[in-house]
């Protein structure tokens, strides 16, 4: 009898040793995700043209100055970054985590828009961004040139919130170029596609930190269960989104199927 109940001791610590592992790797192990989205009339100049997209980074640690996920990101190709929001965390704001990782980005140019996190937080990232070269498009847009072409990047301020702008975003820009909005929440497509905007980058759900296999997030805060837009690719008329699920946690330290993720995105010509 006691043979069997150290058997069965032995079982229970294996499982729980391997389980906590699991949940350690899931939260700890970035992943590089990468997608190739065909637009329209995509200028020569810009084919094959990437971007690294990042999100929701809530000043989360990895590694001393962020070492090991510059280390990462360093090892990638890519042309200009784009950040869509809650580089820090209301509950614990801590700026070096985010200046670690800004100081270290390479690429032409560095984008950011604001998240929820941002705001809630009453910490002001401008006199951090600004210093580092970095662009704050906060319903505004930016030409990106090569030569005598350019794509519009656009940017809107948090949608999450009602603070996104799309009109006012756009009313600089033209028709005769393609345009990327950068925005924190996807509750923005809706509009990207009514103004026939060609990719829109997005993160704020975390792609819901739990997934349940063939289902997806079981909840995101403002979409409610079994939400519609939850993490990855959606494409409607000639509109592209994707939703990025984020390098940090909200609420809760736990990714379940749903590791910590860099994004690259790659231009096709249709």
């Amino acid at each position: 009898m006691k043979n069997k109940k150290m058997k069965g001791f032995v079982f229970f610590i294996a499982v729980l040793a391997l389980l906590m592992g699991y949940l350690y790797f899931q939260v700890n192990f970035v992943t590089v995700r990468r997608y190739t989205v065909s637009i329209q009339n995509l200028p020569a100049a810009f084919e094959g043209l990437t971007i690294l997209h990042l999100s929701d980074f809530h000043n989360k640690k990895y590694g001393k100055q962020e070492e090991k996920l510059i280390r990462l990101i360093n090892a990638q190709d890519f042309d200009f970054v784009a950040i869509t929001g809650d580089l820090i965390d209301k509950r614990k704001p801590n700026l070096e985590p985010i200046k670690d990782l800004l100081e270290n980005l390479s690429g032409e140019k560095v984008y950011f828009v604001p998240g929820n996190h941002e705001w809630q937080s009453g910490y002001s990232l401008k006199e951090l961004l600004a210093p580092l070269g970095v662009i704050s498009l906060e319903n505004k847009a930016d030409k990106y040139v090569r030569g005598e072409a350019y794509l519009w990047i656009v940017g809107v301020d948090d949608p999450y919130l009602r603070k996104a702008d799309l009109e006012k975003a756009l009313e600089n820009t033209d028709n005769n170029a393609p345009k990327i909005l950068l925005a924190h929440a996807p509750n923005i497509f809706p509009s990207a596609v009514e103004n026939k905007l060609d990719l829109v980058l997005t993160g704020h759900t975390h792609g819901g930190q739990v997934r349940i296999p063939f289902l997806g997030a079981l909840v995101i805060p403002g979409q409610g269960f079994f939400p519609g837009f939850d993490y990855g690719l959606y494409t409607r008329d000639t509109t592209t989104m994707i939703i990025n699920g984020g390098l940090g946690e909200s609420v809760f330290p736990l990714r379940i199927n749903n590791r910590p993720e860099i994004v690259l995105v790659t231009l096709r010509g249709e």
